[in-house]
C-alpha cells in the first residue's frame, strides 16, 4: 500500500504541476519569471511552516541541513530558472517533451549512482510514457522557432535538476519526514529567488495587480508549490525516484485539458491517445507483473 500511496501521490502532483502552468502563463505577462518563482514558493513556504509546526513533524538533522539547503537551492531556484529560460527560446509543447525526459534521466542516472535498479519494465514503461506525451504532442511538435534546441537543451537541464534532486533528497526525506523537508528546501530556493528579483526590481508591476492576479499567484502558492512539492515528497518516502519521475509525463496532459477548459483550445485524437499510452506506461513501470520472485532473491531483482 506504501508503494501504491507514493505512487499515486506523485501522479497527483504532477497533475497539479500541469494545472499550475494556465496560472504561470497568466502571470508571465505581467511580471517576470524569477517575480512568479518568488511568489510560487514564498506562499508556499508561509503555507506550509505552520502545518509543519503543528503537526510537530521531525525537521532534517543539523548534519543534513547544508545538504537539503543545497537541493532547495537546486529544485527551488535554479530549476524554475531553467523552465521559464527555456521557453523563451522554444514552444511550450517542446519544452513539455523536453521535460517529459525526466524519468529517463532518473532512471539512469539512479542505476549509475546504485540509487535503484535498472529492470525492463521500468526502462519499457518510461518508454512507452514518454512516447504517449510525444503523441499528445503531435499537432505542436512541428511548429518551432529559429534556434529551438537551445530552450530543448534549457528544458532538459532543468529535468536534470528535478532528477538529481529525487535521487538525492530521497534518503534524506526518510530521516525527516516530506513536509519539514520540503518546507526547509523550498524556503532556501524561495529566498534565492526573492533576493534575485529584488536585485533585478522584478517585484515593481505588483503595485498594478488586479484580484485576478493575486488570484493566480495565490493559487501558485497553495496548489502549485505547498500541496504539489509535498506530494512530491510523500511520493519519494514511499517508492523510488524513478517510479515517482515517470508520473510528470502527466503534467503536459493536465495543460492540454486545462488549456481546453479555459482557453477554448481544441482537443484532438492524438491526445485522446496520448493520455492512454502515458497511464500504460505509469503502469507498467509501477507495477511487478504477475511472477512474483522467490524471498531468496537478491533485492536488485525485486525492485
Amino acid at each position: 500500500m506504501g508503494e501504491i500511496s507514493g505512487v499515486l501521490a506523485a501522479v497527483l502532483s504532477s497533475g497539479l504541476g500541469g494545472t499550475s502552468i494556465g496560472a504561470t502563463r497568466y502571470l508571465v505577462s505581467a511580471i517576470d519569471p524569477l517575480a512568479i518563482g518568488s511568489f510560487r514558493f514564498g506562499i508556499g513556504c508561509l503555507l506550509l511552516l505552520p502545518v509543519t509546526l503543528l503537526r510537530g513533524d521531525r525537521w532534517p538533522q543539523r548534519r543534513d541541513w547544508a545538504a537539503a539547503i543545497g537541493l532547495g537551492f537546486l529544485f527551488f531556484a535554479l530549476f524554475p530558472i531553467l523552465f521559464n529560460a527555456s521557453l523563451i527560446f522554444t514552444t511550450a509543447a517542446r519544452g513539455a517533451l523536453a521535460l517529459s525526459t525526466l524519468p529517463l534521466l532518473s532512471l539512469v542516472i539512479g542505476a549509475a549512482l546504485g540509487a535503484e535498479a535498472l529492470t525492463w519494465r521500468k526502462s519499457v514503461g518510461v518508454v512507452v510514457a514518454t512516447c504517449g506525451v510525444a503523441v499528445a504532442l503531435l499537432s505542436d511538435l512541428t511548429s518551432a522557432p529559429s534556434g529551438a534546441w537551445r530552450g530543448d537543451l534549457l528544458m532538459v537541464a532543468a529535468a536534470l535538476c528535478m532528477a538529481l534532486y529525487g535521487i538525492w533528497s530521497k534518503p534524506l526525506i526518510r530521516r525527516s519526514s516530506p513536509i519539514a523537508f520540503t518546507t526547509l528546501s523550498m524556503a532556501a530556493g524561495a529566498a534565492c529567488l526573492i533576493l534575485l528579483s529584488l536585485v533585478r526590481g522584478s517585484f515593481a508591476p505588483v503595485a498594478g495587480f488586479s484580484l485576478p492576479q493575486w488570484l493566480a499567484a495565490s493559487y501558485l502558492g497553495a496548489f502549485g508549490a505547498a500541496l504539489t512539492f509535498y506530494l512530491w515528497a510523500f511520493a519519494l518516502e514511499r517508492t523510488t525516484p524513478t517510479r515517482v519521475a515517470i508520473s510528470v509525463t502527466v503534467n503536459p496532459i493536465t495543460a492540454s485539458l486545462v488549456g481546453a477548459w479555459l482557453l477554448q483550445e481544441p482537443l484532438r485524437w492524438n491526445l485522446a491517445a496520448g493520455i492512454v499510452a502515458v497511464f500504460a506506461g505509469i503502469w507498467i513501470a509501477t507495477t511487478t507483473g504477475r511472477r512474483s520472485l522467490p524471498a531468496s532473491a537478491p533485492a536488485s531483482e525485486r525492485s
